[in-house]
């Protein structure tokens, strides 16, 4: 007997494939759906309530994944969830598409229209009118558009958009998050790439303050640039947006590291994400891994360096843009053998890594690279210099500002070679400026504060090596308060000509930026924490400072400060010797005398000798291996992930931060902002998906009165940037209860 072939996916050549085992087929006729090569369903052309029920049946009797079947069906998979929830609650009548606009009578008549054109005519704001007639800022804003009354149902100002008034319907208190079994089971033999997000409606969600991070994060080009450097992670369950929103909303509710996850409630996180929970600990860890190996770190935190200073200038400016630089110290606790580095932090030297930030002219963190074990702030800049280049895109001056870890005159020659502005400290000691030379200089920053200062600006010659050339640079110098009731001169050194006395000034002090987020990070997003724990031999053959001969020369200057001792103290016996006593004219002083005298001269500059020829002896660089051996150093890839994650997170807050002090009426933003974001983030509200095309965020009211205003304000402003939700086609719009929306949801 013979086997029977089996039937193919479908019986049309150009059908859209559903999974493994179904396919659609849609023409000018209709549409057709095959399972295994049978028809299976089919419908006429505008029939939406047919090819609903077949898209339904496809995901329920799982001839593929949810993402799959709304895919082929055009629709994301919320739309998909919604059709199936509708289906089994009214049957097939339940899946006729309803009438778009409002569904009740309108309160637009032609008294109220006429009413708000004459309330608008004398000056009221848009919102005070809708609350003086009872409709809502939109109805007012549609009102003044029409150039007549309309007696009838207004046309929306978006197609599928309808007011407010219908949306603020009662909601599930915290439903049961979308059934993602199904696509977990696909994911876990590999069929699924990643799965999309699905937002059901559900009042009371907690931590839905996060979705206002999403206008600022998209900014900070996290994840369209990890989709450029990575591409996506291996097929699973979570995508590489997922992983990276998910570590962003973790960083920004208060636990960045990958451990914190089990200190956040794994449904509510998942309903941010659009998915049933928040994945686990391993599963960031092994996600992480994955792209760590692939060795993109540094390319992904160059392309959102280049995307963050895209823009940040005038154009046409001669100035590009402003930057400081920086090294940091990252202590270590472990058990490894890491190399030592002395931390000014400490005050000692700790087994530590190097890192160089790069920060903007806010002092919003750019870029951060490995340093070499043991290197300086000046070799650093001279390798990062290119980088910087490459990010900036063009020829123009960049004025770079670090400290006095970065002093070397040479380096200053080679930064303006290559249109690279200096602003550093001078370091070392120097003359005063007369103080005839000193006038008042000002400067008024962004937000429109003046400061004055006394300054001389002078010009100076520096010297460069031991050659006896020198390098011209200008010179701005103040006079600051010691402790004790004095005072003292300290000196700014710039290869800029063009910019004013008093930016100058406030473009040295702005570095302090930079110190207050390494201080920030340090307390609110893991900037210190070890995100991995492996770590790798460092290389036996890389040539480091021998510490020999720092011991040599310590030596030396011991034996040099005897030497000059014993040579003063010699010369004192001989001319105490040398003296005839009272009453006497002549003096006696035999060889052996003299011998007595001088022989501890002599032990001590045959001691100096020795000491000299043996520093002069010992190298000054020798193989790490000779002196280290085993050595190693922790897994760098990892890190930079990391801090490229909490990077985008620190920049979001900051964002927001400024849009309240900027765009809000909150009086406190000046020193409130970044407080009032926090609360705002772990703040609950409803997630209403109801719309196609929108994905509505109804936040509860803050505390107090004030803060609600702020961050109802700030929502309006979000309104306006029109962001998408990652992996999705909805808008996001963002709204705050009243008291009436607060006792309904």
């Amino acid at each position: 007997m013979t086997a029977q072939l089996p039937l193919p996916a479908s019986m049309d050549a150009g059908a859209v494939p559903i999974g493994a085992a179904a396919s659609l087929v849609e023409d000018e006729d209709g549409g057709r759906v095959f399972v295994h090569g049978e028809l299976s369903y089919g419908w006429d052309a505008g029939d939406s309530v047919s090819r609903r029920f077949a898209a339904a049946k496809l995901a329920d009797i799982k001839a593929g994944s949810v993402a799959e079947v709304a895919a082929a069906f055009g629709v994301d998979p919320g739309t998909l969830w919604r059709w199936r929830q509708d289906l089994a609650a009214a049957g097939v009548l339940g899946l006729a598409p309803e009438k778009s606009g409002p569904k009740g009578p309108s309160r637009l008549t032609d008294a109220v229209m006429s009413r708000i054109r004459s309330l608008r005519a004398t000056g009221l704001s848009l919102r005070a009118v809708g609350a003086a007639v009872g409709v809502s800022e939109f109805s007012v804003r549609r009102t003044l558009a029409m150039e007549t009354p309309a007696p009838e149902e207004p046309a929306a100002a978006h197609p599928g958009r309808p007011e407010t008034e219908p949306l603020q319907e009662e909601l599930p208190v915290l439903p049961a998050p979308v059934d993602r079994s199904e696509e977990r089971a696909w994911a876990r033999t590999g069929l699924v790439e990643c799965a999309s997000p699905v937002f059901a409606p559900a009042a009371r969600v907690p931590l839905a303050g996060l979705f206002l991070a999403l206008p600022a994060l998209e900014r900070t080009g996290l994840l369209e640039c990890a989709k450029e450097v990575f591409g996506a992670l291996p097929n699973g369950f979570y995508g590489l947006e997922t992983i990276l929103t998910g570590a962003v909303f973790q960083a920004l509710a208060g636990e960045p590291r990958a451990e914190g996850i089990t200190r956040i409630d794994p449904a509510a996180l998942g309903r941010v994400l659009g998915l049933d929970r928040a994945p686990e600990v391993k599963t960031l860890r092994r996600k992480t891994a994955a792209l760590a190996t692939r060795g993109k770190a540094g390319e992904l935190l160059t392309a959102m360096a280049a995307r963050h200073l895209n823009g940040s200038h005038d154009e046409g400016a001669d100035l590009a843009a402003v930057l400081y630089v920086d090294g940091h110290v990252r202590a270590y606790q472990g058990t490894r053998k890491i190399g030592k580095v002395h931390s000014t932090r400490l005050k000692f030297p700790v087994p530590a890594t190097e890192e160089t930030w790069v920060a903007d002219a806010a002092g919003a963190p750019v870029l951060v690279v490995m340093a070499e074990p043991g290197a300086a702030l000046t070799g650093s800049l001279r390798r990062l210099l290119p980088t910087l280049r490459g990010i900036i895109g063009d020829d123009r001056r960049v004025l770079v500002g670090f400290d006095r870890g970065g002093w070397s005159p040479t380096l200053f020659q080679h930064m303006a070679k290559n249109n690279f502005d200096v602003l550093t400290w001078r370091k070392g000691t120097t003359e005063d400026i007369g103080v005839s030379l000193f006038t008042e200089v000002a400067h008024t920053d962004g937000h429109g504060q003046t400061r004055t200062w006394e300054a001389a600006d002078t010009k100076v010659e520096v010297p460069v090596g031991t050659t006896g050339e020198v390098f011209p640079m200008r010179q701005l110098s103040r006079q600051v308060n010691t402790p004790g009731g004095g005072s003292r001169q300290i000196h700014i050194l710039t290869t800029n000509t063009n910019m004013p006395a008093g930016e100058i000034i406030y473009r040295m002090g702005a570095r302090w930026r930079q110190e207050n987020y390494f201080r920030y990070a340090r307390i609110r997003f893991a900037l210190d924490s070890h995100d991995a724990y492996t770590s790798t031999d460092d290389d036996p053959e890389r040539s480091v400072p021998n510490p020999a001969k720092r011991k040599a020369y310590q030596q030396v200057l011991a034996a040099r400060t005897r030497y000059e001792k014993t040579l003063a103290d010699t010369d004192a016996a001989m001319l105490a010797a040398r003296t005839p006593p009272p009453g006497t004219s002549t003096v006696l002083i035999t060889n052996t005398m003299h011998n007595a005298i001088t022989a501890e001269l002599l032990s001590a500059e045959t001691a100096l000798d020795a000491a000299q020829t043996t520093h002069r002896e010992i190298s000054a660089r020798v193989p790490l291996g000779e002196i280290a051996a085993g050595q190693q150093v922790l897994e760098t890839e990892t890190k930079l992930l990391t801090h490229a994650i909490r990077m985008a997170a620190f920049n979001t807050a900051s964002t927001l931060a400024r849009e309240i002090r900027t765009n809000t009426s909150y009086a406190r933003g000046d020193d409130e902002a970044h407080a009032l974001i926090r609360q705002a983030f772990t703040g609950s509200g409803d997630i209403d998906p109801r719309v196609d095309g929108y994905l509505t965020i109804r936040l509860d009211p803050l505390p107090t009165r004030r803060a609600t205003t702020a961050i109802s304000e700030l929502c309006t402003h979000l309104n306006t940037t029109e962001t998408r939700y990652p992996g999705t086609d909805r808008i996001l719009r963002f709204e705050i209860k009243n008291k009436e929306t607060s006792l309904k949801n």
